[in-house]
């Protein structure tokens, strides 16, 4: 039976993701184009090994797909809207961090 996702286990999906820089770097690759495990290793620089543990959190967490193309597998992007919101929270955080001012900074020496 084909359940929806509450936005809670989605966005917790998609923070688990997120929370490994090398899980980051392989969806801003896949964000530009398709491509093999064997090709991301190398671009990546990490051991097929440790790409493969990553790039099945990523098909755990619904953000990639693999797509059969003859005796290779290529991934990609599960839905190129992914592409975007990667896009949206990058530039969406470079806001932040250079508009980030805090209140205390001049009293308490933080930030």
């Amino acid at each position: 039976m084909l359940t929806v996702a509450s936005d809670i286990e989605v966005l917790a999906r998609f923070g688990r993701a997120l929370a490994d820089p090398i899980r980051c770097r392989i969806l801003l690759a896949l964000r530009d184009a398709p491509a093999y495990p064997a090709d991301l290793a190398d671009a990546l620089g990490v051991s097929r090994t440790r790409l493969s543990n990553h790039l099945a959190c990523l098909r755990d967490c619904g953000l990639v797909i693999t797509v059969p193309d003859g005796r290779r597998t290529r991934y990609e992007l599960a839905d190129e809207r992914l592409g975007h919101a990667l896009d949206d929270l990058r530039t969406a955080m470079v806001a932040v961090e250079t508009d980030r001012t805090c209140p205390d900074a001049e009293t308490k020496g933080c930030c």
